[in-house]
This record gives C-alpha cells, structure tokens and sequence, in this order.
C-alpha cells in the first residue's frame, strides 16, 4: 500500500543512473523495479573512497525487472554485475537499445579486463602488489545478462511485473533510447510515473524528436545541460567545415575527434558525408578508429526506419550515408597503432567520447604535445575526466599514468550534443500540466545544470520540485 523510489545513481552527478521503484501491496507483496543499471564515471569514481561501481546499494536479487532507457555505459553498463550478483527477473528495452547493449557491454567488460591486465603488468615491473581489484565483470558475464534482455516497441504497454505496466515513448537522444512511463496499481490508487532517460534534441539530424508523453504524477527528468543552450543546427555543417579547414589544411596537422561511438560517431560521419556530396570536404583522409563505434555504425545502419523521414528519404539519393571517398573504418590495432606516427594531416574519429578510455587515449598522447594538431570535443566531458581536464585548459595531463603536455590547440562544439540543452528540457517538460505533477525530480547533472533547471521548471508552474541525493528514499 505504499509506492516509493531510491535515487542509488545520477544524484547530483551525471553518471551511474540507478532508481529503484518499490511498490508494497497489501498483501504485503513487495515488487521492485529497477530504472537503468548504469555506470559511474569520471569524478563519480574516487579511488581513494569505496568504488560506487562494486556497491549498489540494494540486493540485486530482490530486483524483480529492469526498464532500460538507452545503451549507453552511463546507464547501462552495470547489467553485467547486476546479473552476477542474483538478480534474475527481465530486462525491458527497445530492439535497438538490446542490440547496442550487446557490442556495448562487451566492450566495457573488454577494457576492464585489458586495463586490468596492463595494472598487473606495470605492478610487476615496479616490483610491487597490485592493490586494485579486478574488473566489476569479464567478457563472459556479458552473456547471462544478455539473455534477460525482453525487446518492446515504442508506445505499446506491456507488463513489467503484478501491478505495473510500462510504455515506451522515442527520447531522441541515441538509436533506441526511450522515455520510461509506469502506470503502478498498489491496490489502492494508481499512479503515473514517467522517467526522461536522456532527452535528444529536437533539431537532431539524424533521429526524430523526443515525443509528448501521456500526463505523469511523478517525474524523474535529466538535467544534464539544464543551465545553457546549444548554438543553432544552421551552424553545425559551417561550424565542422570550419574545424577541418582550419586544423588540415591551415595548421597542416590531426584533427583529433573524440566521440561517442553510438550517436556523436554517426552525427559526424553523416555530416562529413554531406560535405564531401556538396564537394566542401577537403581531400583528406577521415579515420575511424574505434571497433565498437564501427559496429554500432552497422546497427545504426540495420535500424534506418528509426531515422527522421527526411533522412530516410536520402537513403534512395545515397545508400549509405555514413560513408564517403577518404574515409577509412580501423578495426586492425595494428593500423590503429600506424596512425599514431602518421605525420600528414587527417582527421581521427574515436572512442571514447569523455577520453577516458578507448583508442582516443593512445591518439591524445601521441598527439597532444604537437602544437600543429587540434582536439574537437563534440560532446559532454564529466568532471573527473580527461576530457574535462583537457577542456579546462591544463598544461599537462596524465594518460596511462605518464605526464602528457597539451600544445595541441582545443576546441569544443557544442551542436553535437545528444542532449537536449534548458530550452528543450521545458520544452519535453512542456506537454504536462505543471498542477497535475505532485512532484518533479531533477536528476542527471551537476550542481549548477540541476539548480537552473529547477528554477526554470519552478518558473514555468511546477511546485514541488526536489534535487535528490545519492542514497535517498521518497514515498510517492
């Protein structure tokens, strides 16, 4: 007889969205539901305190379902863990976002265990004991969580467990990511609870914007940039050109891209196609250097009827549109590790997104201390990470624990964000009756993105409105 949620991720941070929805009937039936298992990162993650990544906060086998927003690591990436240690009931998600989980999930359990290996290796050779743990999970825990996955359409309801229904509405952010509404019957009332996952933007190229959803009691919204807006879509095309010219052919050097390999990568190729089909592009070699952004490029690809119909539209003019003459795709860590002594100017794509892991790390300590080269951040860099430190401007940085000085010149684009910017967030919010919301929670961002937004949404009628912390219970 009592419904409440437990904000256990994304609580004034970004990384590791975790809220456990409990329902208690009278029977004394309890039901949970689990919305995202993602993981921490950057600052999330101080190793000098326990590491959030290896304590939930909660009994994974008390967990009776998942509804999964989108693949990203961010919120999905714990799955595997949450499996290994008891959990058993489903994951809900849509077709797109269990086919990225399946390249996605695997990659991070790859890193995890190459990282740990290269810890072993570099305490040996100091002559010490490696005081770290192993991975929070291997390539082989990959699987077992793969299999609960259970794959829904947008907007067709389904059941999660007794008492709760779900459905699914398009978020625009990636291929796949949806808006999580549960309608919960304890018994006594029902209740309509929506959870924004990641809102996109509503001038997307490539994927439809984030869609009205039905009128909610209770809302669980990201905030990630609830402080500022993004430049204009007019700009992104000129503003990219503009990059390229200046870093290859004025400054002759890399432009060094580090990008998410699902969504930002496809953003970027798609407009570099576009380039190179108007004859603006100049000849230039374009890699891209990462084996999980190649994959999900495949997906995205398989997935076309997600697309707006604009772009579908051009499928019949162009049968890829994320391929172009000059562009290389790098599987090979062979030819991956060639284009680190590369001198001639060209243009790199990789993962990841933040820096903090993948083949963009291998390329930044190669290339940061030529002052011809140029890092282009397309996307949002956590505090605690290389991307966020590299964007703040410091002299040096550590990479693969060696000082690494930064002479490359650094810009940041702000169009490619997958995140829908202040204005968006009102406007998702927008198709709601602010007096019909009992209570808004603001999660998925810093201090100063979650406090602007509070007082936008406090501006535009909503009167309780809460910034929940790491770890805290709301009866609902």
């Amino acid at each position: 007889m009592a419904i409440s949620i437990t904000f256990h991720g994304a609580a004034g941070t970004v990384t590791g969205s975790k809220h456990l929805v409990e329902v208690r009937h009278r029977d004394g039936d309890v039901r949970r539901v689990l919305l995202d298992c993602g993981m921490f990162q950057g600052e999330a993650v101080d190793r000098g305190k326990v590491d959030p990544n290896r304590h939930f906060g909660f009994d994974p086998a008390a967990v009776d379902a998942v509804v999964l927003s989108h693949a990203h690591i961010d919120h999905s990436g714990l799955l595997p863990r949450l499996v290994a240690e008891g959990f058993r009931g489903a994951i809900h998600a849509t077709a797109a976002t269990r086919d990225l989980c399946a390249i996605m999930l695997e990659d991070s359990a790859n890193i995890q265990e190459a990282d740990h290996a290269y810890d072993l290796k570099r305490a040996k050779r100091q002559g010490r004991a490696l005081d770290e743990p192993g991975p929070l999970y291997t390539v082989d825990e990959v699987r077992p969580a793969m299999e609960r996955f259970e794959a829904y359409d947008l907007n067709k309801p389904f059941p999660v467990v007794p008492g709760v229904t779900c459905t699914l509405t398009d978020a625009g952010h990636i291929l796949g990511s949806a808006a999580v509404h549960l309608t919960i019957d304890d018994g006594e009332r029902v209740l309509h609870l929506t959870f924004s996952g990641d809102v996109g933007r509503y001038v997307d190229r490539l994927l439809p914007e984030p869609a009205p959803f039905p009128q909610a009691d209770v809302i669980v919204c990201e905030s990630t940039y609830g402080d500022r807006d993004h430049p204009g879509v007019a700009q992104a095309e000129e503003e990219l050109l503009h990059h390229v010219r200046e870093a290859c052919v004025v400054r002759k050097g890399k432009l060094l891209i580090p990008a998410f390999s699902i969504g930002k990568t496809q953003e970027i190729l798609y407009t570099l196609n576009s380039l190179s089909n108007q004859g603006l592009l100049p000849r230039i070699p374009v890699f891209v250097d990462s084996p999980l952004a190649i994959s999900a490029t495949e997906i995205v690809r398989r997935h076309s009827r997600a697309f707006r119909p604009a772009v579908r539209a051009e499928l019949d003019r162009d049968a890829d549109l994320f391929s172009f003459p000059g562009v290389e795709f790098v599987r090979n860590p062979e030819r991956s590790k060639q284009l680190n002594s590369r001198q001639e100017p060209c243009i790199v794509i990789a993962a990841s997104g933040m820096m903090e892991a993948g083949r963009i790390r291998h390329h930044l300590r190669h290339g940061l201390p030529n002052a011809r080269n140029t890092v282009l951040a397309v996307g949002f860099c956590a505090p605690g990470t290389l991307g966020h430190e590299i964007l703040e401007g410091r002299e040096v940085v550590h990479i693969f624990g060696e000082p690494v000085p930064v002479k490359a010149a650094v810009h940041r684009m702000g169009f490619y964000s997958a995140h829908a910017d202040r204005g968006e967030l009102l406007r998702f919010l927008g198709c709601q009756d602010p007096a019909r919301v009992r209570k808004l929670f603001l999660v998925h961002g810093i201090k100063s993105s979650l406090e602007g937004l509070r007082d936008q949404c406090a501006a535009a009628g909503h009167r309780d409105i809460a910034i929940p912390h790491k770890g805290q219970t709301f009866t609902l």
